[in-house]
Parts: structure tokens; sequence; C-alpha cells
């Protein structure tokens, strides 16, 4: 999903934006229920630090997460079970387990957004990579793509986590971009100032 893209768009992206604030479904497999309220949209005050040319000040987020998050497009060849199939706003994806239990951390993790090293991508969003243990011991790198457009509310920002998945090598990452802090993106993105995208 790359709502950059459509920018220019405004009421567009506000829909498609709907459709991700809305109270998501418990999604079913075999009698099991796989709760998505972790991944329900939530408010996140973040204070910026001053630097040499603005004061100290609060970027107000309102943080949402796609769908991606937790679901994946079926392997070339892969013959999907009907059940595994997560209806979203944009279409059919096959629901991912690792995904999913993956992205019980995300909303700690965008949290500390602010404290992470972020990179700019080619698409003009924005990606931060991070490591984590999961079962066992193992370790893996978590890769979490986002973006940040002005909100109709005064003041406000949309921070969109629009994907988040292990790196493997299904889905390697791209060589990794120009950095570029959050303050920096939520301060460009508030004035209508353009950032350039990563090479």
């Amino acid at each position: 999903m790359r709502l950059d893209r459509n920018r220019q768009a405004g009421v567009e992206i506000q829909y498609s934006l709907i459709f991700l604030i809305m109270k998501r479904p418990s999604f079913v497999h075999k009698g099991n229920r796989y709760h998505l309220t972790h991944l329900d949209s939530f408010d996140w005050h973040y204070r910026v630090k001053a630097g040499r040319e603005r004061p100290d000040w609060i970027c107000k987020f309102q943080v949402i997460f796609s769908d991606h998050c937790f679901t994946r497009n079926p392997f070339s060849g892969e013959e999907v079970a009907e059940d595994m199939w997560h209806e979203g706003p944009r279409g059919k994806r096959v629901f991912c387990f690792k995904r999913y239990e993956l992205s019980f951390r995300l909303p700690e993790i965008i949290r500390t957004l602010g404290e992470r090293v972020c990179y700019r991508t080619p698409h003009g969003n924005f990606l931060t990579v991070v490591a984590l243990t999961i079962r066992e011991g193992k370790q893996v790198e978590y890769e979490i793509y986002f973006d940040v457009v002005r909100a109709s509310r005064k003041g406000w920002l949309h921070l969109i986590v629009q994907s988040a998945y292990e790196r493997t090598k299904d889905h390697e990452t791209m060589r990794k971009k120009r950095k570029i802090r959050l303050d920096v993106i939520a301060y460009n993105r508030r004035v209508g100032k353009a950032i350039r995208s990563g090479p």
C-alpha cells in the first residue's frame, strides 16, 4: 500500500483511512479466533526536542495499521485454501501467522519510533528495521514500512504502518537507504515540505 502516490488525491486518502481506522473483526481459522484489537488505531503524543531552527513541540499522531501487517500476497504458484483469505479494504490477501505473531510487537515499537533509526525508500515512504528475539531465542529482523500524512484534525498527523514482516528469502529487504529522523519527517509533513525519496 503506497498512499504517498495518492498524496494529491486527498479525498481518496481519507476514504482509504476510514477503513483502516474501523475496528477489525477477528480472523477465524479452523475454529480458532485470531483477535486483531492490538492493531486498533490509537493516538500518540510524541515530544520533539528543540532544534536549531524550531522550539520544543508535541507532535500529535493518530497511528493506523494496514492489514499488510498480518496478511501477505500468495506466493508464486501457491494454492491458497479458501479459509486462509482475509478480506481487507483493498481486496483479499492471505492471512499470515508469522506476520500476525510479530504484529503484537508493533504498538510498542511505534511508540519508540522517535528513538530508532529510520530510512527513506525510493517510494516516498520510510523504513525501520528492528532486531527481535522470538520463540526459542531465534533472532529475526523485523522490517516496518510507514508513512506520515496530514490528518483532517487540525495539528494532527496520521502515522500509517503500511507493512511489517520478518526479512526472509521470500521477503528480502531493499538495501538500507539514507537515514532520516521521525521528528524531521513529522515537521516536513506538517508544514507541507517535500522530503526527497531514497536513491
